[in-house]
């Protein structure tokens, strides 16, 4: 068992930044990714970031150069840097633990509002 706790989101300005953080607890040495993944209103879920155990990353294209996923120095703290912000970044943002048992499992965080608008 993984459990996720999500923080920071809210309301920024377009061209404005937003810190994620993601705290993961429990079978954190199962995790082999942490990934961010966010849903606007009407929309399906995207992914947007991901981090592997070994610290790989990849991105969407739509946040390219402007977001940054990193791992805290507890290796247990996911973050996801938000830079430039537009109106289309508005949506709820979920991180998620893709853990490896006997099977490949997903772990959600709460998720959180990001409010993109002038």
């Amino acid at each position: 068992q993984v459990q996720l706790v999500q923080s920071g989101g809210g309301l920024v300005q377009p061209g404005g930044s937003l810190r994620l953080s993601c705290g993961a607890s429990g079978s954190i040495f199962s995790i082999i990714a942490m990934r961010w993944y966010r849903q606007a209103p009407g929309k399906e879920r995207e992914l947007v970031a991901v981090i592997t155990r070994d610290d790989t990353t990849n991105y969407a294209d739509s946040v390219k150069g402007r977001f940054t996923i990193s791992r805290g120095s507890a290796k247990n703290t996911v973050y996801l840097q938000m830079n430039s912000l537009k109106p289309e970044d508005t949506a709820v943002y979920y991180c998620n633990a893709l853990v490896r048992t006997t099977a490949l499992l997903n772990y959600w965080g709460q998720g959180t509002q990001v409010t993109v608008s002038a």
